[in-house]
């Protein structure tokens, strides 16, 4: 017997206002046909004037917990993966907790950019795997909005704002690929790519927070070939192969990116989550909010194996392989 991490709920949420490509064609160089073609982005939220990321990630958790059926009470842990954390410290995952109104167990950031909720997925499926926690809440939550260059036309359009948390919590399996819950994970980083995709700013290089800068056809060569990489890494992990993927719950940066992996994996389209379109690039919140899209309108269902799949800033990128 192996203790494995199931997923018993998952809640989102996105602010309340919409801009769409037309909308950024009043304020930046760039049209509807350019955004779509090249990323298949359409619109995105934005967080409104003092909406911050702890609230962002507190909706999506008591939706969560609302969904899982258990109480923040019994809550042992809580990892937040943001690249735009409230303030520089403390975490805003203990925003969140005290919010809950925990008072036992931990509560810590993880910070890996657009990977943070693989990655958080990751040491969440570890503690329980060892029996340190029985319940998880792991959120991924970013407001990206306040780290853009408004006027960089090459960047502004791409992202936008929102969170998602899934409720993990531990089951008995047999230790076999037919098991429920987190089957694999796997994890990579190279820190040579750095200046390729990184926020010009931080406490200890220029005390302010800096804008997002990247350099996007190096990062789209480099997404398809280590994404495809890494699914393949983590279905032979769990003992399983492309062909047994029911659903692929990629990072939501780009519609080509998001295509040209799964060609290369050659699983089909009507077995990927898709919501670049609606929602951008949401960094750590994509994965948990496309996710949650597809568990309550009731694409995926019990017994399907799941892959998520991310790559982000650093570089940093990884894959999870769930059955549901």
């Amino acid at each position: 017997m192996v203790r494995r991490s199931v997923v018993a709920g998952c809640g989102a949420y996105l602010p309340e206002q919409i801009v769409t490509n037309e909308e950024l064609v009043t304020r930046v160089d760039t049209s509807d046909e350019w955004i779509v073609q090249r990323t298949g982005i359409r619109s995105r939220h934005i967080a409104a004037e003092g909406e911050k990321t702890s609230d962002l990630a507190l909706s999506a958790s008591r939706a969560a917990l609302d969904h899982a059926g258990i109480d923040a009470s019994d809550i042992d842990l809580v990892v937040l993966a943001t690249a735009t954390p409230d303030e520089t410290f403390p975490s805003t995952a203990t925003t969140v907790q005290a919010s809950l109104g925990m008072t036992k167990g931990a509560a810590f950031d993880v910070q890996a950019v657009c990977s943070g909720f693989v990655y958080a997925m990751n040491i969440a499926d570890n503690f329980v795997r060892v029996g340190q926690v029985d319940n998880v809440l792991v959120i991924g939550a970013e407001t990206f909005s306040r780290i853009l260059d408004w006027e960089d036309r090459s960047t502004c359009v791409l992202f936008g704002d929102g969170a998602g948390a899934v409720v993990l919590t531990a089951e008995d399996g047999a230790g076999e690929s037919g098991d429920r819950g987190v089957l694999s994970n796997c994890l990579h980083s190279d820190g040579r790519h750095h200046d390729l995709l990184y926020v010009d700013g931080g406490p200890s290089s220029t005390q302010t927070v800096g804008y997002l800068r990247m350099e996007g056809p190096e990062v789209f060569k480099h997404a398809v070939k280590n994404l495809s990489s890494v699914i393949g890494e983590a279905l032979d992990l769990a003992g399983l192969e492309p062909g047994d993927v029911d659903w692929l719950v990629p990072h939501q940066a780009n519609q080509r990116i998001i295509s040209s992996t799964a060609r290369k994996l050659k699983v089909s389209e009507n077995k990927i989550v898709v919501t670049v379109d609606r929602h951008a690039n949401t960094s750590a919140a994509s994965i948990p909010l496309a996710l949650n899209e597809a568990v309550k309108d009731g694409r995926i269902s019990s017994g399907e194996v799941v892959v998520l799949e991310a790559m982000g800033g650093g570089f940093t990128w990884g894959a999870s392989v769930v059955r549901w």
